[in-house]
């Protein structure tokens, strides 16, 4: 499975909100300060990165997304195959040697004849 495209397609999405060509959107572009987004349109742009992505960006990750690198890096972590999740052990196989049985049986008692 490969990545789908993620900066084209965010910039895309940010072109087409601000009416302006994706091309001379810079990814270091913070949203608010550069390109004039308050907090209601920038709801509205990462509402449609989801839609986009079909993802869910919660709320306590919202801050950590100023710049339209911000935006591009997230998606595409999200997006990333997991790989902190360790594949679960294999099974052990059972060992063909067998083990020698060293617990001592009792011998049977010889009747003296007496």
């Amino acid at each position: 499975m490969t990545m789908p495209a993620v900066q084209p397609r965010i910039l895309q999405a940010l072109g087409d909100y601000l009416k302006r060509d994706p091309m001379t959107i810079p990814l270091d572009a913070v949203l608010r300060d550069d390109l004039g987004l308050d907090s209601m349109a920038t709801i509205e742009l990462l509402y449609r990165v989801e839609e986009t992505f079909d993802l869910q960006i919660p709320d306590q990750d919202l801050p950590g997304l100023r710049s339209v690198r911000d935006v591009v890096t997230y998606v595409e972590r999200r997006l990333a195959p997991a790989t902190s999740v360790a594949p679960p052990p294999a099974p052990r196989a059972k060992s063909a040697t067998r083990v020698k049985d060293t617990t001592k049986k009792a011998k049977p008692v010889k009747k003296s004849r007496g």
